[in-house]
């Protein structure tokens, strides 16, 4: 896990987790005073067998900001993840990185080609996948104009300019939280999917995504990218501590190896 850590920490949107440890069961060597029958008395002598993996956390806190510059890199400023759809099987997933792009037919994607999702439609009340063009343009436009430079505001508002000098807004970015994330699996690709499972807003069974800064969502901020949220300095203390612990723990075993030697040795 803190391997994993590391080696993503370049890795935008992504999220650190860390590893929760429980002891296992302890064997029971005397459980109550002799002849009571109850726990009561003297306390119960047990023996812990060792300690055992008890989850997996990930860590959906914020990462640090850097400006590209770039139109189609998006920052999430708070809560709240991004809706991508695969447009071959129709599988919904979100992600914190924003890393989009434009593909040939000038959907908003990712760089393995899912669509980001929100009002595909200039009077935002549609939601599907994403496209910046002049479609829905004024009808005070002129029809021969085209796109020029479209920029997205903190609330996911897409402001196209065109050519004759007007503006409208052609669709807007919708975002997903969720009362669990903990829910979310990793699929790689900087995607989680189990939506369902993690509580999304509106529901399991019809999952609503919603404007950037509603219901508790954080904002938008164009042309950056959140960075990973891995803390480089405590993973390699958290490192030297778990190699420290391995080195404790295997002269336990080697000391118990010298014991029983010991112990057979009497007998000669």
């Amino acid at each position: 896990m803190i391997g994993n850590n590391i080696a993503n920490v370049n890795t935008t949107g992504f999220k650190g987790a860390r590893v929760d440890l429980a002891d296992s069961f302890s064997q029971t060597l005397r459980s109550s005073s002799p002849g009571t029958g109850t726990s009561s008395g003297t306390p119960a002598m047990q023996v812990g067998l060792g300690v055992s993996t008890q989850s997996i956390a990930n860590q959906y806190t914020q990462g640090a900001l850097a400006r590209t510059g770039v139109g189609t890199d998006l920052a999430v400023t708070g809560n709240g993840f991004f809706d991508v759809r695969d447009p071959v099987s129709g599988n919904e997933f979100v992600t914190r990185a924003g890393d989009f792009r434009l593909d040939e037919n000038s959907y908003l994607v990712t760089n393995t080609g899912m669509r980001v999702q929100g009002f595909s439609d200039a009077g935002l009340t549609t939601i599907g996948d994403i496209q910046i063009d002049t479609t829905g343009m004024p009808s005070t436009s002129d029809p021969l104009s085209v796109m020029v430079a479209f920029a997205i505001d903190d609330q996911g508002k897409i402001n196209v300019s065109l050519s004759d000098g007007s503006q409208f807004v052609r669709g807007q970015i919708l975002m997903q939280n969720f009362s669990d994330p903990q829910g979310l699996i990793k699929e790689g690709n900087n995607l989680f999917s189990s939506l369902g499972a993690a509580g999304p807003l509106g529901g399991a069974a019809s999952p609503t995504p919603a404007p950037p800064g509603t219901n508790g969502l954080g904002r938008i901020q164009s042309g950056a990218l959140e960075l990973s949220n891995v803390d480089l300095a405590s993973e390699f203390t958290n490192l030297i501590t778990t190699q420290r612990a391995y080195q404790a723990n295997a002269r336990v075993i080697t000391t118990s190896d010298e014991m029983l030697q010991e112990l057979v040795n009497l007998k000669r």
